[in-house]
């Protein structure tokens, strides 16, 4: 009993202190999760839907799931909707977002563009305090549990909390390549559950790229006509905690496999791991649809928890040619590849 007691008041200040944001390893196939200014860059109406499920094994389960609709409005304006939700079985913690999101497109030059992106919108945190065991409530002579606590301040708490959020970010885009900045939370919202607390919300810093390489393909190479290799990498800051997930994925007109590994740069503690995951990743892409798995197999001592599954589905529809000119085949110019036309 102690034992649950010492676990929920960590995870309690842990929320309350940290407050970190929950991330996905198939950010380059969804780039909306990261930057606000990837709005409408598949040229189309585009839907998503990812799940991310960690360490599904008993009351350690976290869910994630992010959902999104956006397009390019007109050449140079792309409109969308985000949506969120995040929960914690262990803590019964809930964290739920809706944000409308809007870029806007910088001709710089024949080859490169300016992307800036605006984010904001309505979030809500919820935490069942009563599912809180105080110190003062456990009678250590019979191990029986009281109802009272002299702790009202943390016993008499609100439920849950609702605030504004808002998020910038930019990025450059050229044919091949891109490279993006956005930081989260620029208004530094109060999470305190707290009737008269001030925990403002720690902003969250990522700085994310890619460029992709060709194959020249020959009738007779093994490789499939129209493949290439991406390189990409996202690195990402919030408080004291940082991560930086690095890797490759061999792309085909019908389906992509690679590898990416999360790693801890600055491990600020002695028994920190440098690499914390390995993490698969591959997509079909069927019709108008495209389906992403990946799972993120752990290396460091925290063991048998079953890793991390992500679930991803991409619609792109009604896509309007009449933007198309100056456009590859294959990618979009602009595009940066982080959102395939697939033809």
């Amino acid at each position: 009993m102690l034992q649950k007691f010492i676990v929920s008041i960590t995870l309690f200040m842990s929320l309350l202190a940290n407050a970190q944001d929950p991330i996905f390893t198939q950010f380059y196939l969804i780039p909306e999760t990261m930057n606000p200014a990837f709005t409408g860059v598949s040229n189309a109406w585009s839907a998503g839907v990812i799940h991310r499920r960690q360490w599904p094994n008993g009351n350690t389960k976290i869910d994630t799931q992010f959902a999104y609709l956006n397009n390019l409005v007109t050449d140079e304006i792309g409109l969308g909707l985000t949506v969120q939700n995040h929960n914690e079985v262990f803590t019964n913690y809930n964290y739920f977002k809706v944000n409308g999101t809007f870029s806007y497109i910088v001709e710089l030059s024949s080859e490169w563009r300016l992307r800036l992106g605006a984010e904001a919108g309505y979030g809500r945190k919820d935490f069942n305090f009563s599912n809180l065991l105080l110190e003062d409530q456990i009678d250590v002579n019979t191990g029986t549990i009281g109802q009272g606590s002299i702790d009202p301040g943390v016993l008499n708490n609100n439920n849950n909390i609702n605030f504004f959020d808002a998020t910038a970010g930019f990025a450059f885009d050229s044919e091949k390549t891109w490279i993006g900045v956005a930081i989260r939370h620029l208004n530094r919202p109060d999470i305190s559950f707290r009737e008269n607390g001030n925990v403002p919300l720690n902003m969250f810093l990522s700085i994310h790229g890619g460029h992709y390489f060709e194959f020249n393909n020959s009738p007779s190479s093994l490789i499939p006509e129209g493949s290439s290799l991406l390189l990409t990498a996202n690195y990402m800051r919030q408080s004291q905690y940082n991560r930086l997930d690095i890797g490759t994925i061999f792309e085909t007109n019908t389906i992509s496999i690679g590898v990416l590994f999360a790693t801890n740069p600055e491990r600020r503690s002695d028994n920190g791991h440098l690499l914390t995951s390995i993490n698969p990743i591959m997509s079909v892409k069927v019709g108008e649809f495209i389906f992403g798995y990946s799972h993120d197999f752990n290396t460091s001592k925290f063991r048998r928890n079953q890793g991390i599954h992500e679930f991803s589905l991409i619609w792109q529809f009604g896509r309007d040619c009449s933007r198309c000119n100056n456009y590859k085949v294959k990618f979009r110019k602009g595009g940066g590849g982080y959102q395939k036309t697939w033809g």
